[in-house]
């Protein structure tokens, strides 16, 4: 067996090397080598990095997965065997992961094939959205899907959609600031606060109703976008970032302080639920109504954000994300666009925000901290930056997950953590790349 290996690479390259008909040199002498090194991929390193990985788990999961303290009874109990189940899980998924992620490398080794417009990238996610026989049927038997829930969901599930949908608007709304224009906002929680109080307000000293208070808490949202948007203009990265933070902190402390405007930590209670032409509806129906209504705002807004992606608009904005400084020399506006990205995106926070206030008839300022900005990012990132099936995906996996997961008690949220970790390893770039329309120019 030894012998059958041992002749001269470089030589043998040489000889086997061809060229396909599309122009592109293959040797099968890399393949080969690849392939003798596969059983390489897992070594002594590999297994000494897993007994640290493991071990490491052990010391921070030692608080959540071995102390138990019943305070009625004021004792300790101590869950010695679930640190052995830590090191174990924590070992095993460490070798799986980096088996998989090397076999992935040989994978792209040998697929060294230069691409053509003949032979472009065809996966499942460019066919699919590129096909309208497709994806229509698709989109409706979606929509059937999810219009069938409230006749078999309970009142609660539906509640658990409702939020769902919610964080999937207002994850496309994110996207278009931080995927598409690629300015990272860690304060996008501002605007959302802004119209759940816009409805409250309005409605509290003027009687304004949803319908007419939905519109209106998107275009305040979208003019506090334009605010945040002007002084930021010249900052890029981690300088934004925390400016953008900042914004969303200032927002939360003045409502939490100015107690004659929006009354403080105690909130705004009684705001109404959505009507339907005066009808009284019970809990049940009104929440049915509610869930109906965001899928509509769902479709609605994947239809806005894709038809904006694909506009002169959008172009700009993927422009600016790629590079700044080549953006303004080809002559684009990078203030207007800019701003119109944060104004935009603060638009549908805005809307989002005034269905909250709907739904849960009470807001306060703990409902907007930054947590609830970070898994709005979450939602971003881990779908993809750009790509508005990879956000749905993502927001409903992030929002449904931890609901579903309860059966884990104390352990559901660990459970949560370790799934964004996978995620990120398999999928670095999120759940589904940027599918992006593509222009050719026809020669006369």
């Amino acid at each position: 067996m030894t012998a059958r290996f041992s002749y001269d690479v470089l030589e043998q390259e040489a000889l086997m090397s061809r060229q396909d008909r599309y122009g592109t040199v293959t040797s099968p002498a890399p393949v080969l080598k690849i392939t003798l090194n596969m059983n390489k991929i897992l070594t002594a390193h590999h297994l000494k990095k897993a007994v640290f990985i493991a071990l490491w788990f052990v010391f921070l999961t030692f608080p959540l997965m071995v102390i138990k303290v019943n305070p009625y009874e004021e004792t300790v109990v101590w869950r010695w065997q679930n640190m052995l189940y830590v090191a174990l899980v924590s070992f095993v998924l460490y070798l799986f992961s980096q088996a998989v992620l090397g076999w992935k490398a040989t994978q792209k080794k040998k697929k060294k094939v230069r691409i053509t417009p003949e032979r472009a990238k065809r996966d499942w996610q460019h066919t699919l959205l590129r096909e309208p026989k497709l994806f229509v049927p698709l989109l409706g038997l979606l929509l059937v899907t999810f219009s069938a829930f409230p006749f078999f969901l309970s009142t609660y599930q539906i509640n658990i959609m409702i939020t769902a949908l919610m964080y999937v608007v207002l994850g496309l709304g994110l996207n278009i600031v931080v995927g598409v224009a690629g300015l990272l906002d860690l304060g996008y929680v501002a605007f959302y606060a802004v119209g759940a109080y816009s409805y409250a307000l309005l409605n509290l000293h003027f009687g304004i109703g949803f319908w007419t208070a939905l519109p209106v808490g998107g275009l305040l949202a979208a003019c506090f976008g334009i605010l945040l948007g002007f002084p930021v203009l010249r900052l890029r990265g981690d300088y934004l970032a925390i400016v953008t933070l900042g914004f969303g902190e200032i927002i939360r402390l003045v409502l939490e302080n100015w107690t004659d405007f929006s009354h403080g930590p105690s909130g705004i209670a009684g705001v109404p639920r959505p009507g339907f032409f005066g009808m009284d509806m019970s809990l049940d129906q009104s929440i049915n109504y509610l869930y109906y209504l965001m899928i509509a705002l769902v479709i609605f807004t994947v239809f806005m954000i894709n038809r904006l992606q694909n506009s002169r608009i959008g172009r700009a904005w993927f422009a600016l994300r790629e590079d700044e400084i080549a953006c303004q020399a080809m002559g684009i506006d990078k203030t207007k666009t800019k701003l119109t990205a944060f104004a935009l995106g603060a638009f549908w926070a805005g809307m989002v925000g005034v269905i909250f206030a709907a739904k849960t008839t009470f807001v306060n300022p703990s409902s907007f901290t930054f947590l609830e900005s970070a898994i709005i990012l979450c939602i971003v990132v881990l779908g993809g930056m750009g790509s508005i099936i990879g956000v749905i995906i993502a927001a409903l996996v992030l929002m449904l997950l931890p609901e579903y997961l309860r059966a884990f008690a104390d352990y559901r949220m660990l459970v949560f953590g370790a799934t964004l970790v996978v995620m990120m390893v398999f999928r670095p770039k999120g759940l589904i790349s940027t599918v992006r329309r593509t222009y050719k120019r026809e020669n006369a």
